[in-house]
């Protein structure tokens, strides 16, 4: 069970292809029963593993991408930190002032500090929002200046493909909420660090794993 969520949630897989790759190992288990497994303890397991996470990165960037959900477009809002951490995702019908708002008080509450600096596109919302609730932190605008929230769209439009597109704005945000947990947990810059750094580095990842998953 733990290999199998670790699976789906860790690779752009779907259920059906855990369900493979498990019965190459020998166990046969349905994609059903996998979708159950996903279900019922991936939100334990990534709540456990945020616990584990040390504060971000002071310096935000921010961003929105277009997702079509249940045949309605919607916007997937993102949190990233500079060092490539995603610190919230929040899927909402709009793309104004409102929901920017509702991003940062969620972003606020969740890591309980202000940033320092704050990066986004040039959508007016966002300084609106940020007077709002009077936040004090730089404010960057600018496409270049936001590639690190740009880039970090990259494996949600994968596994949005992947899964033939979200069903509804629920299990959206449910599956990006696990998404980015494990995502986190085994995002390695391997082009930034030796290859003995890097084993480090997956194993430190996979034990982390399996004693959330155990404690799950």
């Amino acid at each position: 069970m733990q290999h199998a969520i670790w699976l789906y949630l860790r690779f752009t897989l779907s259920y059906r292809d855990v369900e493979e790759l498990l019965a190459e190992r020998g166990v046969e288990v349905s994609y059903e029963t996998v979708r159950r497994w996903v279900l019922k303890f991936g939100p334990a397991i990534a709540c456990n593993l945020r616990r584990l996470r040390p504060r971000p990165s002071p310096r935000w960037h921010l961003d929105e991408m277009v997702v079509k959900i249940g045949g309605r477009l919607m916007y997937l809002w993102r949190a990233v930190g500079d060092e490539g951490e995603v610190l919230e995702m929040l899927v909402q019908r709009r793309r104004d002032q409102a929901a920017a708002s509702k991003l940062m008080r969620k972003l606020l509450k969740k890591h309980g500090f202000a940033p320092t600096q704050v990066t986004t596109n040039k959508l007016r919302s966002y300084g609106a929002a940020f007077r709002e609730i009077g936040l004090a932190a730089r404010h960057e605008q600018g496409r270049r200046q936001n590639n690190r929230a740009e880039v970090s769209h990259q494996p949600v439009r994968q596994r949005e493909r992947r899964m033939q597109r979200f069903q509804s704005p629920a299990s959206a945000q449910r599956f990006v909420s696990l998404h980015s947990a494990v995502y986190n947990t085994f995002n390695l810059q391997r082009h930034l660090v030796s290859r003995r750094t890097l084993r480090t580095f997956r194993a430190q990842a996979m034990t982390e794993w399996k004693t959330v998953t155990m404690a799950a």
